[in-house]
């Protein structure tokens, strides 16, 4: 693929979004280059890898070309931590074939981006891999898996043939209205023989009222 067919991949999902974004394993940035492209001037991306090397590739090439985008590029695992958000999209151009569990990952990208925000994933469409592509997962099976971390209106914008695993797909999906609820924290146990809280003087619980743990 050209820079023109990376274009056409992802245009349908980034239209009409914001213009902050982070883009996950941007390697050399074949990707991060359209995503520049039609999010034009003025453009805020944060591209993240693990590659340094490829990083000032990315970086020497985006000056170059688009000099009027603020794209920053940052060394680092998409399995840690995500850089902090809101974004207004994300996206993850062959990438998450790298993880054996996506949606862990997806989940903890679905905190990161802002409402009416947007993911785009762009992924061979095959369920079984290869040593160079270990854990790919289709266009079909990229809708379970979205809807298991809490997306929703999970469409596909995009599809080219491919000569390695037979297709590669665009998708995009749109993050749940509100971050997912953290878990109560488990209360501190009392030690042994302490006494029970005191009840405010005059207090009395309102009629039929339950009785408090």
């Amino acid at each position: 693929m050209d820079h023109r067919d990376h274009v056409d991949l992802i245009r349908a999902g980034v239209a009409g979004t914001g213009r902050r974004w982070l883009e996950l394993g941007a390697g050399e940035g074949a990707f991060t280059l359209a995503l520049a492209d039609l999010l034009g001037p003025g453009a805020g991306i944060l591209a993240l890898d693990r590659d340094a090397g490829s990083l000032r590739r990315l970086a020497d090439e985006l000056a170059r070309r688009f000099p009027d985008r603020d794209v920053r590029v940052r060394v680092g695992d998409f399995r840690d931590p995500l850089p902090e958000g809101p974004f207004d999209g994300v996206l993850a151009a062959n990438s998450l074939h790298f993880v054996t569990d996506p949606v862990d990952v997806l989940r903890r990208v679905a905190a990161t981006i802002s409402p009416g925000g947007r993911l785009i994933v762009v992924e061979y469409d095959a369920d079984r891999g290869n040593p160079w592509v270990p854990h790919p997962f289709s266009s079909r099976r990229f809708a379970a898996l979205a809807a298991a971390a809490g997306f929703s209106g999970v469409r596909e914008i995009g599809r080219v043939p491919s000569r390695f695993l037979g297709a590669i797909y665009a998708a995009v999906a749109e993050p749940p209205a509100e971050p997912p609820a953290e878990p109560p924290a488990e209360p501190a146990a009392e030690p042994a023989g302490a006494a029970p809280p005191a009840e405010s003087a005059g207090a009395a619980p309102p009629a039929g009222a339950a009785p408090q743990d």
